[in-house]
């Protein structure tokens, strides 16, 4: 009798199939004409990943993806922070801008303790409390850097930070609604009595897909003298990092102040995460 032979072919077949999904997969990759990306596209590729993954609908991010943590480094965060160069005019870099929450004397007027007051909205709580705080967007999870300037009656608190993604996608919807949710609300308590808060949404340039800006005006009295203050509110996401920017005071709010603190700002931050260090803004940009 014959022994029978084994059987051999589907083994084959299957190492076939597997050749050809490696090959096809190559190919994939390296692109149809076999060259590989310039080096410049290669880098605004790095530098636009964060963008890239907010133009995706909520429906179709994975768990994963949404979470995905900031590759942002202490060192990087302070690259990343804008220079008097970038906002031009007569503004000065302040030593320690944190020192603004406890106290902000602008001329007679304590700006800190003129904003110090309650209202019955907790949105719009949050949003006064943190006004000249670091936690516009909430508390950052990561790398965070903070820098001040000052010119005249004008304070401007400028942050780079890393956040929980799900939390800063929360925190950025947050400010998109407060010129509905809190466009006019009253202020209380304090030595300022009541004060009135507006709320309206300004538009930013066009830097990523998730941005906001807003305009905070502040009326009241303090010293028995009526007081306005007015406050540029801004920030920009890119991924799970963000800038956010506060900009004004007794003279109104210069926006394009604002405008050139997030334009050049979020240049810095993009080249950080790109891995590159931002070359020094020339004085006199446009």
């Amino acid at each position: 009798m014959t022994t029978p032979r084994p059987l051999v072919r589907p083994a084959r077949v299957l190492a076939a199939a597997l050749a050809a999904g490696t090959l096809f997969a190559t190919a994939a990759c390296s692109g149809s004409d076999g060259s590989a990306p310039p080096e410049s596209d290669a880098s605004s590729t790095v530098a636009e990943r964060g963008l890239a993954a907010q133009t995706t609908s909520p429906a179709a991010s994975s768990p994963a993806t949404s979470a995905s943590p900031s590759d942002l480094s202490e060192e990087g965060a302070r690259n990343a922070l804008i220079t008097p160069a970038d906002i031009e005019d007569d503004w000065t870099q302040v030593r320690d801008p944190r020192e603004w929450r406890d106290t902000l004397l602008v001329g007679s007027v304590d700006v800190a303790a003129f904003i110090d007051g309650q209202s019955d909205a907790q949105d719009c709580q949050r949003l006064v409390d943190a006004l000249f705080d670091e936690t516009l967007l909430g508390k950052p999870t990561g790398a965070s850097a903070v820098t001040g300037f000052q010119q005249g009656d004008s304070r401007l608190l400028y942050q780079v930070a890393a956040y929980d993604r799900t939390e800063l996608d929360d925190s950025m919807q947050w400010l998109s609604e407060l010129p509905d949710t809190c466009d006019q609300f009253t202020l209380t308590g304090g030595d300022a009595g009541e004060r009135t808060v507006q709320v309206i949404e300004t538009s930013l340039p066009q830097v990523s897909d998730n941005r906001q800006g807003l305009t905070v005006t502040v009326k009241g009295e303090s010293g028995g003298d009526p007081v306005t203050l007015s406050l540029d509110v801004a920030a920009v996401q890119i991924g799970a990092d963000a800038i956010t920017v506060t900009n004004g005071g007794l003279d109104g709010a210069d926006h394009d102040t604002t405008s050139a603190a997030v334009e050049q700002g979020t240049q810095r931050l993009q080249e950080v995460l790109a891995g590159r260090t931002p070359s020094p803004t020339p004085s006199g940009i446009n």
